[in-house]
């Protein structure tokens, strides 16, 4: 779970102060959590803001609302402050933020992002491109789209078939199917025209 090192739990409980305001907290989220868009963030938490699942720590001068949904994600997380001659910063690092954590129970979701961003954009980034899952419909159909070096390359049907749906299809048995839904029209930035 999430570490608030002492420095930047003074740090907060300056800040917190300053709201003037009885009870106010801080709250701890990460919006698109599991994604290489991934940003955690820390808030403030007036009363009655804090959600009914939230995961609550007592820290010696305030309270911290973890949200629950970002948990998992938050795993070996540290909050830090460091004093410098502009004042300080404070810090959030999150290793594990943008990697969908994979479990037995993890969602289709989940391990088609998993294989996406540790195993087929990595390869694919050597041609400036990568895909994304826009959505699982219907019977286990997933539905991704390109960009970068591979939106409108005269290869990506070849990628799409030989490389992202066999490996999906291989490690992720429930889908039936891969789909891409690329304008490929637009050439401009393409890997191979």
């Amino acid at each position: 779970m999430v570490t608030i090192t002492e420095s930047a739990q003074e740090y907060l409980t300056e800040l917190l102060l300053k709201q003037n305001c009885e009870g106010i907290a801080v709250r701890i989220f990460i919006l698109d959590a599991g994604t290489p868009k991934a940003e955690t963030c820390i808030s403030f938490c007036r009363p009655g803001e804090e959600k009914g699942d939230d995961e609550v720590k007592q820290y010696e001068c305030f309270k911290s609302f973890i949200d629950q949904n970002s948990i998992p994600f938050l795993e070996d997380a540290v909050v830090d402050f460091s004093k410098d001659s502009m004042g300080g910063q404070l810090t959030i690092k999150a290793p594990n933020s943008r990697l969908p954590k994979i479990s037995e129970d993890s969602t289709i979701e989940d391990r088609v992002n998993y294989i996406l961003f540790n195993e087929v954009n990595p390869g694919l980034a050597s041609h400036g491109g990568h895909v994304t899952l826009e959505e699982i419909f219907d019977e286990n159909i997933a539905v991704l789209r390109f960009g970068g070096g591979c939106q409108g390359c005269g290869m990506v049907d070849v990628t799409l078939k030989d490389g992202v749906e066999k490996t999906l299809l291989s490690q992720v048995p429930q889908l039936k199917e891969v789909r891409d839904v690329t304008d490929h029209s637009n050439r401009e930035n393409a890997y191979y025209q």
